[in-house]
């Protein structure tokens, strides 16, 4: 059985290797993500549970990108004030990636650090992709 480790556990573990999952451009250029399974995944993570997360990503992202009336008014009002209102206020977008944060450090708190994975938010690496990194199982050689 694989060894369980929490979220404090990863701060400074050796690294083994990282895996990225690239956006994909099928759709155009809104923010989405591939949901095919890393290989290199299979013994920590369940096939599942990664489908569902990229997933959700894809939607919370879906959601900061929609543009609906609320939009419309933000952006009026920015010109209305020279972009001075932002400075008081969030935009929808922000708040949305936000909360796309919190998910992240929820999950890794659930489901990625007991594994000895650590999921990076993709607004850290450009929006590019989202980075999976996968830890040494200190179980191996250590002694424990």
């Amino acid at each position: 059985m694989a060894e369980t480790h929490s979220l404090q556990d990863l701060q400074q573990p050796t690294v083994s290797s990282k895996v990225y999952v690239q956006r994909d451009y099928s759709s155009g250029t809104i923010c989405k993500f591939q949901t095919k399974f890393p290989s290199e995944l299979e013994s920590r993570l369940d096939k599942q549970q990664f489908e569902e997360t990229v997933q959700t990503l894809n939607n919370l992202y879906a959601e900061a990108e929609k543009l609906g009336g609320k939009s419309y008014l933000e952006g009026c009002l920015a010109c209305l004030t020279a972009y001075t209102i932002f400075l008081c206020m969030e935009t929808h977008y922000e708040k949305v990636l936000k909360k796309i944060g919190r998910y992240i450090k929820d999950q890794n708190e659930k489901i990625y650090a007991p594994r000895g994975l650590l999921l990076t938010d993709p607004l850290e690496r450009g929006m590019r992709v989202v980075e999976i990194t996968i830890f040494e199982d200190r179980s191996i050689g250590s002694g424990r």
